[in-house]
């Protein structure tokens, strides 16, 4: 398997590729939709369906639209949180947003965007292989998951219950609904996306699914502590917003000692759901590792 940095410079290197727009009269929409995916990223999502689908024997160039898919999908969650209506933020991996650059309405239109190009690859993508019913089979089912998980039963429902838990005392179970939803639904997509695409078995895909879900949610409480004591300029945002907004972070209700906890507790299950594969999982439960030493 490739490092990191490799899918991530494969992925960079294809990353508007998808990117069309009608003519000239909308070319300010391709502009708005290229803004916020070049502003940089740490490219986990699309890097976790490679890696997956590779793992198991599969082809990273077959699976690449999927991997552009959930990064335009992530983009566009990204570009309509930070919206006046929602988070309000002004600043993104240390850039201005999107609707600050391109204004409120132009914004929202390339979220759209964004997000009908991702839904109109993943459908397209299983009729290459239609001489193929398997493999066709495969890609369909990797569709649904991405889609489906993004959608309304998935990080929709998650940012829903985020936005009306400003209004409500933080309960343990609706913390854990936000983590799963929210952030665990769109790691958890590529890794069982990446999976399926490559025909994996139905044992490896319940390992790597709950391997996912851990670092989901790790991802989620990870996220919690850096919005306490992160670093602003390395984080490219400005930290209390979760305090000055009343959302449900973890670390606010729970104490900062059992934020951490959690997070090791999560990230050592998630290397143990691997732990069968040995060495040949060692991209996957470094980057568990990984999330105990971030800064961003």
């Amino acid at each position: 398997m490739r490092s990191f940095d490799e899918y991530k410079d494969f992925i960079n290197s294809h990353l508007t590729d998808l990117i069309d727009v009608a003519g000239p009269e909308a070319s300010v929409l391709g502009e708005a939709m290229r803004y916020s995916l070049e502003v940089g990223g740490k490219r986990l999502r699309p890097v976790l369906l490679l890696a997956a689908c590779e793992f198991a024997g599969g082809d990273i160039n077959e699976a690449l639209p999927y991997a552009l898919s959930l990064e335009y999908i992530h983009t566009y969650s990204l570009i309509h949180d930070d919206l006046p209506a929602m988070d309000n933020d002004d600043l993104r991996r240390g850039k201005p947003t999107n609707h600050k650059v391109y204004g409120e309405a132009m914004a929202i239109l390339a979220g759209d965007g964004l997000l009908s190009t991702a839904a109109e690859t993943v459908s397209e993508e299983p009729l290459r292989y239609h001489e193929d019913p398997q493999k066709m089979y495969s890609h369909l089912k990797a569709a649904h998951e991405i889609i489906s998980r993004a959608g309304a039963h998935g990080m929709i429902a998650g940012q829903t219950a985020d936005i009306l838990g400003e209004r409500m005392v933080p309960t343990p179970e609706l913390i854990r609904f936000i983590e799963l939803h929210k952030t665990a639904d769109l790691i958890t997509a590529p890794v069982r996306a990446g999976l399926m695409i490559a025909g994996a078995e139905d044992e490896t895909l319940d390992r790597f699914t709950s391997y996912a879900i851990d670092i989901g949610v790790a991802f989620q409480i990870l996220d919690d502590i850096l919005d306490i004591e992160g670093d602003p300029a390395l984080l490219g945002k400005t930290l209390g917003k979760d305090a000055e907004q009343g959302k449900c972070n973890y670390a606010y209700v729970h104490g900062m000692p059992a934020a951490k906890e959690e997070l090791h507790r999560l990230t050592s299950e998630a290397k143990e759901a691997l732990s069968v594969y040995g060495d040949d999982a060692a991209f996957f439960t470094a980057l568990a590792d990984s999330l105990e030493t971030r800064n961003n």
